[in-house]
């Protein structure tokens, strides 16, 4: 696509509005409630985030990851603890995750710390997954390079077999983080790119809630 064409891309926003005296107190409760507007919508896995982290060499990386509980503690997702993102994880702890709800022209921004949730949480989420993403989580050495395609599947099979006859544990290498904010963000798309951006930030045993130019 030529590049005029890629600029004259835009879409003006107007479905909603949101304003300081119409939020939740807790940045948690807000999100609660757009979330189950989320749900309710005809979003495309409307718990797909991407998280952003920065390890020791400087170098930002997003990629998406699925969000698997939320409470006043924090997100929580699920991966490998040996892939890239637990590397630059266990490196600088701090990151971000962004939710973006295009069907209500909204966005959520997370910014802060990740540590590991507990083993006994971690396995009770692997019990409940399917037998398939039980094995794989066993087969991929996630973001490591491998030999090929066949390889992986032979290591699937591998697995498949190993565990064809009893339950499939959870690997040792694989569990949650748990993402407690120190700021949140609500992004509400409005005309003219004038959009709403309300903020809330840790303040001591509270939250400071404040507006944002667009």
């Amino acid at each position: 696509m030529p590049n005029e064409e890629i600029a004259r891309l835009r879409k003006d926003y107007s479905m909603n509005s949101l304003d300081e005296d119409g939020v939740a107190s807790s940045p948690f409760d807000q999100f609660g409630q757009w979330w189950h507007e989320a749900s309710q919508a005809d979003i495309l896995e409307y718990n797909a985030m991407m998280l952003a982290t920065c390890g020791a060499d400087g170098m930002p990386e997003v990629r998406t990851v699925l969000l698997k509980g939320f409470d006043a503690a924090g997100f929580v997702f699920f991966t490998n603890y040996n892939s890239a993102k637990s590397q630059q994880l266990s490196q600088n702890a701090q990151c971000s995750l962004l939710f973006f709800w295009k069907e209500l022209e909204r966005q959520v921004r997370i910014s802060g710390v990740a540590e590991r949730i507990s083993e006994a949480e971690s396995i009770a989420y692997f019990n409940s997954r399917p037998d398939g993403s039980k094995l794989g989580a066993w087969a991929s050495p996630q973001s490591l390079v491998v030999a090929g395609k066949a390889w992986l599947k032979e290591t699937f099979d591998y697995y498949k077999e190993r565990f064809a006859h009893g339950e499939i544990p959870k690997p040792p290498h694989w569990g949650g983080y748990r993402v407690k904010p120190v700021k949140i963000e609500f992004w509400q798309g409005r005309p003219s790119r004038m959009h709403d951006r309300i903020l809330y930030q840790q303040q001591g045993e509270g939250w400071h809630i404040s507006r944002l130019a667009p």
